[in-house]
């Protein structure tokens, strides 16, 4: 017998309808957010960042292949890594069917981390992923955009993440938060699974961030961290609708190949 509240047809329907204009609430300020986002100020990026992609050395205007606009996610997978982040490998699952779609409006899209390039190449291939994907390992261009800190700035100088200063952590100190995930096992299973230490680990974060090439001129358009990648989790969506919900106790989910076997 279930514990959870039951009814008639008729109660839920009349709780639905609540539930609907609370939806289209959420809908219409959604749609407002999507418009003050586009509405920032654009920033001109002159600096020459390089990155390493199949077809060779390229810049930063050179990743937009013809389109206007450029969307990146910035993937943790650092050149210590074994493999790619558990978390956003699960988000990257979902980029293969979007991304045609994307290429036809006018929006290149491309996943950069700061691997070297055969790790890369060869963590696509296990994953059967087929969405670009370039290497900023000789570039500043992950440093730049917050989303890898050094060593000296994770234990001495205290880093910028999420648009907020996180403070030094102690030098005894090595299973740092990440306030991207509310399981607090996250840092310390994601490390485990990407082969290295929790604190090299944690000098990645995961991001994404938008571009506009107008009159042969880069512009920085929009970036976001932490939960603000959480929209692009396609099976958190899908959860979000479930009758329980994302019901997480913990580190739940695995790369696409590591699940058991039904």
């Amino acid at each position: 017998m279930t514990a959870h509240r039951t009814g008639t047809r008729e109660e839920w329907l009349s709780a639905r309808l609540d539930l609907l204009t609370a939806e289209k609430e959420l809908t219409r300020r959604n749609d407002e957010l999507a418009m003050q986002r586009q509405k920032l100020p654009w920033v001109r990026i002159d600096k020459d960042y390089r990155f390493d992609t199949e077809t060779g050395a390229v810049s930063l205007k050179e990743l937009f292949q013809g389109r206007s606009q450029l969307l990146i996610y910035h993937f943790m997978f650092g050149p210590d890594y074994t493999a790619g982040c558990p978390s956003c490998s699960a988000i990257a699952d979902g980029f293969n069917g979007m991304t045609p779609h994307l290429e036809n409006h006018d929006v290149m899209f491309s996943v950069v981390s700061r691997a070297p390039l055969a790790k890369l190449q060869a963590y696509k291939e296990r994953m059967g992923w087929r969405f670009s994907w370039a290497s900023s390992h000789a570039s500043d261009f992950n440093a730049d955009f917050n989303v890898w800190f050094s060593e000296g700035q994770q234990f001495e100088d205290g880093i910028e993440y999420n648009y907020r200063q996180e403070p030094a952590l102690p030098s005894d100190m090595r299973k740092p938060a990440i306030d991207s995930r509310v399981t607090p096992d996250g840092a310390a299973l994601g490390a485990i699974a990407s082969g290295t230490d929790v604190a090299t680990y944690a000098r990645e974060r995961p991001g994404m961030s938008a571009f506009a090439l107008e009159d042969g001129v880069v512009y920085h358009c929009y970036s976001t961290y932490s939960r603000g990648v959480d929209a692009l989790w396609g099976a958190y969506q899908w959860l979000d609708r479930a009758p329980k919900g994302r019901n997480e106790t913990g580190y739940w989910w695995r790369r696409h190949d590591e699940y058991p076997a039904s």
